[in-house]
């Protein structure tokens, strides 16, 4: 991966909504859900390899490096070339990713780092991959685990999605009305400069970079500071009810992002936002709408600008 694709990690704009709701879940359909465990059953095993989610966020020493190199292979259908640099290192990444290199053989060994590792949103979400991949049942209890043990991880976003394969996959990112760079070089050095600013802005864009690499829990609490410094803001308003997004309570963010559209009338950013979580809910009609508004609250806008790139993706997929 090269450092600007890295970097677009923390500092690119926002990927347009619109293919994510036209592919839908990555991994599950609506119906495929799981199994249980009833053993008068004859497991289905899937074709195949299942999918390996494996999360670096900003980690560009030499072992991720290697881990992204042998994933790109394993998505490839080069998985004995795969397993050789997944069996150079000895972390859970590398294990998890050499037993999924060595399927369908290597079941046994993924329920036992199952076992050893209940508490880990990385190994019980591979857990659950492997065994809807198996067709044995128990997929669900595993990504269940892996969304509550961790849930400030990307696995357990990810773990998430499964579970909830009838909204879009991943989690609402807020977008900031004002334009703005962050100094630092690397992912990592971006990072690290934007966890060391204490202004408002300061802790909006950290907030954002921390939704990026998949911690909402830690982006909430950003945003809740950028909140405590101007309490009266739009801007802090917003991202702290897109911050509390979640499937399983949408209403956490809609009770605060609804009221704002009467507050903030003609604030594109309010509009914008609530599109986007009703994108979210595959409500495209609504969002259409929102969006819509959005663009027409604050013609030329950074945020009037970026409803209309939703606007023109949705249209192009063929739901405008």
């Amino acid at each position: 991966m090269s450092p600007r694709a890295r970097t677009s990690l923390i500092v690119a704009a926002l990927a347009l909504l619109a293919a994510v709701v036209a592919a839908g879940a990555a991994v599950l359909s609506a119906e495929e859900r799981d199994s249980g465990t009833n053993n008068a059953v004859q497991p289905t095993p899937r074709e195949g390899f299942p999918p390996l989610a494996l999360s670096l966020g900003v980690r560009d020493d030499s072992e991720a490096r290697d881990l992204r190199r042998a994933v790109e292979l394993y998505e490839g259908d080069r998985r004995a070339a795969a397993r050789q640099l997944f069996d150079r290192y000895d972390s859970l990444e590398a294990k998890l990713g050499a037993a999924f290199a060595a399927w369908p053989t290597s079941a046994d060994r993924i329920e036992q780092l199952g076992a050893l590792f209940p508490r880990s949103a990385l190994v019980q979400l591979h857990v659950g991959l492997a065994r809807f991949w198996a067709g044995t049942g128990g997929a669900l209890t595993a990504w269940r685990e892996a969304r509550d043990v961790e849930p400030d991880t990307p696995y357990a976003v990810r773990a998430d999605d499964l579970i909830h394969p009838d909204f879009a996959p991943g989690l609402p990112v807020f977008v900031p009305s004002f334009p703005y760079s962050i100094e630092g070089g690397t992912p990592a050095g971006q990072l690290e400069s934007l966890r060391g600013q204490s202004s408002f802005r300061g802790r909006l864009l950290y907030g954002i970079a921390l939704q990026r690499l998949g911690r909402p829990l830690s982006a909430r609490r950003a945003f809740a500071e950028a909140l405590r410094l101007d309490p009266n803001g739009v801007d802090a308003l917003v991202a702290d009810a897109v911050g509390r997004y979640e499937k399983s309570d949408p209403a956490a963010a809609f009770s605060r992002l609804g009221p704002l559209t009467r507050r903030f009338a003609l604030a594109a950013t309010v509009r914008f936002h609530l599109g986007v979580l009703l994108l979210w809910q595959r409500d495209v009609t609504e969002a259409k709408r929102q969006l819509r508004l959005a663009r027409e609250s604050e013609p030329g806008s950074r945020i009037a600008r970026e409803a209309g790139r939703y606007l023109a993706e949705l249209a192009r997929v063929g739901t405008g």
